[in-house]
């Protein structure tokens, strides 16, 4: 057995060395920048193209203010390959953006950034997207509480596309017109109201999309049909109890599928090809704790995971899978290979846990993040369920038992109920103290040496 208290992922942590070479045969250059004698930073000797990376990582009105440096940096921020503009907090004048624009003579943007939740840009907003569009901008981000324009559904240069209008319609302007955002790989819409047509004008227009991200996004559309784009592989939805989102998807041609925050019933029609899915399920009344509720919520969903190679499960999940075995709802076998869960590490957790590590034979890796017990905000829920089944809140959490020994106690169940696991990693996340810890690592390397041909990795 391999045992490692590295990073996590398997490695021990790298050591990085640096090395100063000679200045024998060095640039001239690069040694007079060296030399804080010459006169000349090292930061100013570097390349226009490297100067043009630093400056498209910050915020276009710093960019700016380098000009004010020196008479090398004077017009080194006009050529940047990326604009971005946040007006969320402040309020600049239209005019000064419109002068910034005026200046650029990049003829090539490959990002182009705008955050303006201020009615008042409303008539330069069309301006602004309009010069982004004419510089064949690559990545395009676009925030703010207006329509997206009718012109902006030909542009066949924008490969990445995050767009959030404040609750306002993502509207496709008529029926006789047609989207065409040809080099479009990846789409994002945040806060936008959506339409069946819509949506689909969309996915017929992008022939090489390849990932799709709903956030927040309205209940207009109910059923989320994504067939028509076949070149669809990631599929993420984030919704909530204010804005539920699709409440049934339709994608059998997608691989990877992330649902997170979803307390309504979602129902998967389809998605026969997924090899890989995240699930983060919350709930908030106990009302809803029941067995048919359980059996809608969850179960269901989980019947459509069976044939998923690698699985990832949120905060909750196992606490509500053990309310299902103690309810008597059952649920299916996987044939997941590779399994991650977030989890308290209590008694609470204990039947949803065994029971999903018996239906899930095939698996070789498991990683488990724990997580703080002071921040739990469900254990009153919890609490109140389990009180409602009979059972006692006190001895299901175990609170008396040592931290370190329930963290053992937890992977030497997890090592038993296992069959052919080749890893195990658990992140603590700050869960214990460094004391803690290493008296932790003296249990584990008990289960280890029980273990040979598990690699188990330890990390806080």
């Amino acid at each position: 057995m391999a045992y490692d208290c590295g990073n996590g992922d398997g490695a021990t942590r790298p050591t990085t060395a640096l090395r100063s070479h000679g200045h024998r045969h060095g640039d001239p250059k690069m040694e007079e920048a060296r030399d804080p004698s010459k006169g000349v930073d090292s930061i100013s000797s570097l390349p226009d193209e490297i100067l043009h990376i630093i400056l498209s990582s910050i915020p276009t009105k710093f960019a700016i203010r380098t000009s004010t440096l020196s008479k090398r940096w004077r017009h080194v921020w006009s050529d940047t390959p990326s604009l971005s503009f946040n007006f969320a907090r402040s309020r600049p004048e239209a005019n000064s953006i419109n002068k910034t624009l005026d200046r650029y003579t990049a003829r090539k943007m490959m990002s182009f950034r705008l955050c303006a939740r201020i009615s008042h840009y409303i008539s330069h907003i069309d301006r602004w997207i309009k010069f982004a569009m004419s510089r064949n901008a690559e990545n395009m981000s676009l925030s703010y509480g207006f329509h997206v324009p009718d012109y902006f559904c030909i542009n066949n240069s924008v490969k990445q596309l995050d767009v959030a209008l404040l609750y306002f319609y993502l509207e496709i302007p008529s029926r006789s017109v047609s989207v065409s955002w040809a080099s479009l790989k990846m789409l994002s819409l945040r806060r936008c109201r959506l339409s069946r047509v819509c949506i689909d004008k969309i996915l017929c227009g992008c022939p090489i999309l390849e990932s799709l991200k709903i956030y927040f996004c309205d209940d207009d559309l109910r059923v989320l049909d994504v067939r028509k784009s076949q070149s669809l592989r990631t599929l993420e939805i984030d919704r909530n109890i204010r804005k539920p989102g699709p409440t049934q998807i339709v994608a059998p041609q997608i691989h990877c599928l992330n649902l997170r925050n979803s307390q309504l019933p979602c129902t998967l029609v389809d998605v026969s090809s997924l090899t890989e899915a995240s699930l983060y399920l919350c709930f908030s009344s106990t009302k809803k704790l029941t067995a048919e509720f359980l059996q809608d919520m969850f179960l269901k969903i989980l019947d459509k995971l069976q044939n998923v190679d690698k699985l990832t499960f949120g905060a909750n999940f196992l606490e509500i899978l053990s309310l299902a075995e103690l309810s008597g709802v059952p649920f299916p076998s996987f044939k997941v290979k590779d399994l991650t869960f977030k989890t308290l590490v209590y008694q609470c957790v204990v039947p949803g846990l065994v029971r999903l590590l018996q239906n899930s034979p095939e698996l070789k890796k498991l990683t488990v993040r724990t997580r703080n017990p002071g921040t739990v905000p469900e254990r009153q829920i919890i609490d109140m369920y389990l009180e409602l089944q009979g059972l006692n809140p006190v001895q299901c959490w175990n609170v008396e038992a040592r931290v370190t020994e329930k963290v053992a106690s937890l992977m030497e169940l997890m090592l038993k109920t296992t069959k052919i696991l080749e890893k195990m990693v658990v992140k603590l996340e700050g869960y214990l103290g460094k004391g803690h810890f290493e008296e932790l690592l003296g249990m584990v390397r008990v289960l280890s040496d029980n273990n040979h041909n598990v690699s188990i990795v330890l990390s806080r």
